[in-house]
């Protein structure tokens, strides 16, 4: 009889074991061959650089949380006027920039930042589109505000994404109301959002219709995403989560899916107690990847062009704890590899492919650098 609960018990661990497995164990972290390409300094000196794009002429956009807008043309840098107010504080600012996928004909871009529009303290993630004429931002429209307005710091998001049918995606995180805002799809915060490229609801978004629903939401049980792009291949939407300690996360944006956060994650408070024992649920999506430890992602992007032929279509993630970029080997929808790319390079904000097929990382305190093939 003893024999028999001695299996009982090692196959009940076995099996806890295989739940939870360490993800860092499984598919282990290589350091990758540095010689195969070298960094140089793209833009110096900058704060926090926060969003980058690059207009038809190959100068660059870019947006530094602080709250300003710098047009960085032919090695000098340019502060752009007449921008919106931008509401800092914490993690929130000025956050991403996208251009129009048809900007040589409308000129529109796309930008999300933090607003004390809409009344009450604090401020709350927004996103509107300008236009720019010489260095300043004209026909200023707003697209989006999420509400209500907090005065807590944290997890604002944002990224921006257009899909092949001109659809406009950002992400707004849960702004650290984490029991409250990302379940509950009356409420916005902890959703990725769906819009018209001029701010008005899809028609066949998944919630439009439902009594009291935010109808702009595409997605719901986010927590905080701070990286999001388009699959060069599938055209599926991608972003990753800055999870909490042991639960950053990758994920296939799927329409009126429920992402889980709070209800399930791999990972446990910062302070190392425990908010949930579930990983999975019926009716909620697991994660295509997820981080132990977590590595603090921030910005991704697919590699496309020909300048890095074996990355070809992998994803870059970038690590703020850790310093460094992280090359996702793909098989379809499997992560099958793991890369680190230019190790101890300091605190990764964004990580984007240039025009010219080169990855250009976006660094705290640092500036703007790329990696060209050796």
């Amino acid at each position: 009889m003893r024999f028999v609960v001695l299996l009982l018990s090692l196959a009940l661990l076995f099996s806890c074991r295989s739940e939870s497995q360490n993800q860092e164990n499984s598919l282990a972290l290589e350091g990758g061959n540095s010689s195969a390409y070298r960094i140089e300094t793209a833009v110096p000196e900058l704060s926090n650089p926060w969003g980058m794009t690059w207009l038809p002429d190959g100068s660059m956009l870019i947006t530094e949380k602080g709250g300003e807008l710098i047009h960085f043309k032919n090695g000098k840098k340019i502060f752009i006027e007449n921008l919106p107010e931008i509401y800092v504080r914490g993690q929130g600012g000025f956050l991403d920039v996208a251009l129009h996928p048809d900007y040589a004909n409308n000129g529109w871009i796309y930008f999300t930042h933090a607003s004390q529009e809409g009344g009450g303290d604090g401020g709350n993630t927004k996103l509107i589109r300008a236009k720019l004429d010489g260095n300043r931002l004209m026909n200023v429209e707003s697209l989006y505000k999420a509400m209500p307005n907090s005065t807590k710091g944290q997890h604002f998001g944002s990224r921006i994404a257009f899909d092949a049918e001109g659809y406009v995606y950002f992400s707004v995180g849960d702004r650290g109301n984490r029991d409250v805002n990302p379940q509950d799809i009356k409420r916005d915060n902890g959703k990725i959002y769906r819009l018209h490229d001029d701010g008005r609801i899809p028609e066949d978004n998944p919630f439009v219709g439902v009594a009291g629903a935010k109808e702009a939401i595409y997605s719901y049980g986010h927590r905080n995403p701070q990286g999001m792009d388009v699959h060069p291949i599938t055209g599926d939407i991608w972003t990753h989560e800055h999870g909490p300690k042991g639960g950053d996360e990758v994920n296939i944006i799927k329409k009126g899916a429920n992402y889980g956060w709070p209800v399930i994650s791999y990972g446990v408070n910062y302070s190392g107690t425990s908010f949930t024992d579930k990983t999975q649920q019926e009716g909620m999506e697991a994660p295509l990847h997820y981080w132990v430890p977590s590595i603090a992602p921030c910005g991704m992007a697919f590699v496309t062009g020909d300048k890095f032929p074996a990355w070809k279509n992998h994803l870059l993630v970038g690590s703020l704890k850790f310093n460094y970029v992280e090359l996702l080997k793909l098989d379809g929808d499997r992560v099958i590899g793991r890369e680190k790319i230019a190790d101890g390079i300091g605190r990764v904000r964004n990580v984007r492919i240039g025009p010219n097929g080169y990855i250009y990382i976006a660094l705290e305190g640092q500036g703007i650098v790329r990696l060209l093939p050796n």
